[in-house]
């Protein structure tokens, strides 16, 4: 059972459709780390463009995705209620294997460091267990 739905994830952050990239939370420890479900279906609109022929989730999007979960995450303390969370970098992004329809991306991000409104955090994407994406993101609340 889903700790979060798409509802309630709204409510944390304000991305809408069609760039909201997460379906569920999974996990959730406000602050420190939380893991998110995407379930990649042959509808989302950037398949018509990547690639016709041989649709592949695009990276930069399975990136914020993993951003999306980990604005869920921190935006869950009570300091940073109502707040947005951007993105400061995208550290070592590394891109493991494709993510295609019907895929179940499972978003894990969890905090390693964080001084005032600005943090790091690690990130790792995977399907089947399946590593796709791991990288480092460092965020800024503002």
């Amino acid at each position: 059972m889903s700790v979060l739905t798409t509802k309630e994830i709204m409510e944390i952050i304000p991305h809408r459709q069609p760039f909201l990239l997460i379906d569920t939370i999974e996990e959730l420890e406000p602050g420190k780390r939380a893991v998110g479900k995407k379930c990649v279906s042959y509808n989302e609109p950037y398949f018509a463009g990547h690639f016709p022929a041989e649709p592949v989730m695009p990276g930069v999007l399975i990136v914020e995705a993993l951003a999306q979960v980990g604005a869920v995450a921190i935006l869950g303390c009570d300091e940073f209620k109502g707040k947005t969370a951007y993105f400061g970098a995208i550290n070592s992004a590394k891109f493991k294997r494709k993510v295609v329809p019907g895929d179940v991306l499972m978003l894990e991000t969890t905090m390693i460091k964080q001084k005032g409104p600005i943090g790091v955090a690690s990130a790792k994407a995977t399907v089947d267990g399946k590593v796709a994406v791991i990288a480092e993101l460092t965020f800024a609340i503002g």
